[in-house]
Order: C-alpha cells, then structure tokens, then sequence
C-alpha cells in the first residue's frame, strides 16, 4: 500500500491506527486499493458480500428496489464512513439486500472479508467503530421508514429541496429516486410548486422562491 494511501486510511479510519503489527501487516498485503468511474455498480440486490470498502473518495448511493422498479434511497456512505449493509452481510454471512453504485468517481481500500472478520475480533477500535455507526445508521433507517409511511410525498419533496439549499441542482428523475418515486410525480409536483410561487425551475436546476412556504408544506399535520 503506498504511503498517501496509507495515510489517507488513517485519517478517515483512524480507528485502525493502533491495530496489532501483524494485523496491520495483513491488511497491507491482503486489502486492494480500486478506483472506478461514477455510475459504477459495487454491490447487486443478492449478490455475494465478499469484501468491505473502506471509502477514501467520492460516494456511494444504497437503495433497495421494489418488484415495481422503483427504487427507495436508503442511505449514501460518503469517505470515512460504514456502509452498514456490508458490515451485516459480512457478520451474517449473507447475500445483499440491497444495490450499491458510485456517485461521482470513487476510491476506495477493500478488504477482504477473512481480513475484516479478524479485525472485528482482535481490535476493539474498530470493532466499536463499526458498531456505533450501526446505531446512527439504524436511526437514519427509521427516520425514512417514518417519513415514507406518514409523509406525505409533497412534504417529503419540500424537505427534500429545502435540505439541498436554495439552489438545487438536481434532475426531477434523480429527485424521484431519492423519494422512492417516479419521475412524472415529482414533475407535476414541482410544476404545483412553481405555479404557487414556491420554486423556480430550470434545466436540471430549481431555485428555491419562498423557503417559508416549503418549510410550512414540509411540516404541515399529515
């Protein structure tokens, strides 16, 4: 593993800045550093779960589709974090549940899962760091279960605009993604929100108008 590699590891995971020498030893020589383009699919809906990535750049979106087509946003690991997906087919032995792909151009070191297993087992550091963002991740997951099966999608669709900033530079279809929806929805529900003054659309931009309005829509009584 060469040297700026390394060091950005420690930084982002610096967790593993006191593993054990011969554990160290093992994930230099066992662990692959990759770089692959944006749109690239890391991991299928029932595909093996054989390594786990420790993210140095870029991004990586996890969604879950329906038998409809539609997929559902679950979470995005962004450098430094846990896919917990990963984490629990690796300890479960399992296939995923879910589908992973790049967002922008991605880096990444990846571990093998005997490599990963051992440092669950022989480092606390790590282990805990693992385990702790289960938690977080846990309460993101229930927040969207909450919002999905009590939220309206036109509040959904405003909290969504309000949380990217005033100008979001999105496409409708990639705002459908996120929402779990389709696209003519989010289009008809964008132009509803043009027609009140609300936003102001453009080609593959929409300019938030009336911030107030949105935050009442996005916090109206379901």
């Amino acid at each position: 593993m060469e040297e700026v590699i390394r060091e950005r590891l420690l930084t982002l995971f610096p967790s593993l800045r006191d593993a054990p020498l011969d554990l160290w030893r093992r994930l230099e020589r066992d662990a692959s550093y990759i770089e692959v383009p944006a749109g690239t699919v890391l991991f299928e809906s029932s595909g093996p779960c054989q390594a786990f990535p420790l993210l140095l750049s870029g991004a990586v979106r996890v969604s879950k589709a329906g038998v409809n087509g539609r997929e559902l946003q679950l979470y995005r690991v962004f450098p430094g974090e846990s896919c917990v997906i990963t984490s629990s087919c690796l300890l479960g032995n399992a296939a995923y549940p879910a589908r992973g792909v790049a967002e922008g151009d991605m880096t990444a070191v990846v571990v093998p899962r005997p490599v990963f297993s051992q440092l669950i087992e022989l480092h606390p550091p790590f282990r805990a760091y693992i385990f702790s963002l289960f938690g977080e991740r846990l309460a993101d997951l229930m927040q969207l279960v909450e919002e999905v099966a009590f939220h309206k999608l036109d509040q959904r669709l405003a909290a969504l605009l309000l949380a990217k900033g005033e100008t979001v530079n999105a496409t409708h279809q990639g705002l459908a993604d996120e929402l779990g929806s389709v696209r003519e929805m989010i289009s008809r529900l964008l132009k509803n929100f043009q027609d009140q003054g609300l936003v102001a659309l453009g080609r593959e931009q929409i300019r938030i108008v009336d911030a107030a309005a949105l935050h009442d829509i996005a916090h109206a009584s379901s």
